[in-house]
């Protein structure tokens, strides 16, 4: 049973390169409300901070994937200069715009069985499905949309911060550096989520894929202790068939 772990980086549109039907979607409340200027200001500066959390505001730049049966890893990368292939640790660098990301994505998504990310039910999967839609590339596999890993059907998606924070129960949901932190894990991430912007605006397209990369390792590490301790058994006698 093949399992790929996958883990995304977006980035934001210029707020002025946005349509301006988004842009007063997005805005509206804040012109009909009761504020100050100065707080109507903060609040359009909140909403153009979070830009590149949405799918319909943000692209993907960055796409990391590791097959865990093979124990071999890619990432497709975005650039604005010309990049060779290179390669760190067991994993393949290789530039592509972000419909060619999503392409090869969705060619090699067929051959799994599980998919694991960390909040990916939130993120990741919504940006896997809305930016194919934007770029004309049609999903090749349905990732299971349950919450519930006992109640799914293959291809199984474990999104890792679910299952951490049992079901959103947890009163704070842990970040995967938390959760690195409390079990020994070792996250090589370079860069913060906060950082990817500047990052690309400076042109460290390869800083930033290598970010992806040190995420996916992670994931892949709790993935590990995740099954060790807390997959239900239903879910385990699955991956044996």
């Amino acid at each position: 049973m093949g399992t790929l772990i996958v883990d995304v980086e977006t980035r934001a549109a210029k707020w002025s390169d946005l349509p301006g039907i988004t842009r007063g979607s997005l805005t509206h409340w804040i012109d009909r409300g009761n504020f100050t200027e100065e707080e109507k200001r903060r609040k359009r500066d909140d909403v153009i901070a979070r830009l590149s959390l949405s799918p319909f505001t943000a692209s993907i730049i960055s796409l990391a994937v590791y097959d865990v049966e093979r124990k071999s890893g890619a990432v497709y990368f975005v650039s604005e200069t010309v990049e060779e292939n290179f390669a760190v640790d067991d994993f393949t660098f290789k530039q592509r715009t972000e419909k060619e990301v999503l392409e090869d994505f969705w060619e090699g998504a067929v051959s799994y069985d599980v998919f694991v990310t960390f909040n990916g039910r939130s993120f990741a999967l919504p940006f896997l499905y809305h930016r194919s839609i934007a770029q004309g590339v049609r999903p090749t596999v349905d990732i299971a949309k349950e919450r519930y890993v006992t109640r799914q059907t293959l291809p199984y998606h474990v999104d890792l911060l679910d299952e951490f924070s049992f079901h959103g129960a947890l009163a704070h949901r842990p970040s995967l550096q938390l959760l690195c932190g409390a079990y020994g894990i070792e996250n090589t991430s370079l860069l913060g989520g906060e950082e990817i912007a500047a990052a690309f605006s400076e042109g460290r397209f390869r800083e930033i894929a290598e970010k992806n990369m040190g995420d996916v390792q992670a994931i892949y590490q709790l993935y590990e202790k995740w099954k060790e301790y807390l997959a239900p058994r239903s879910f385990l006698n699955g991956l044996e068939l």
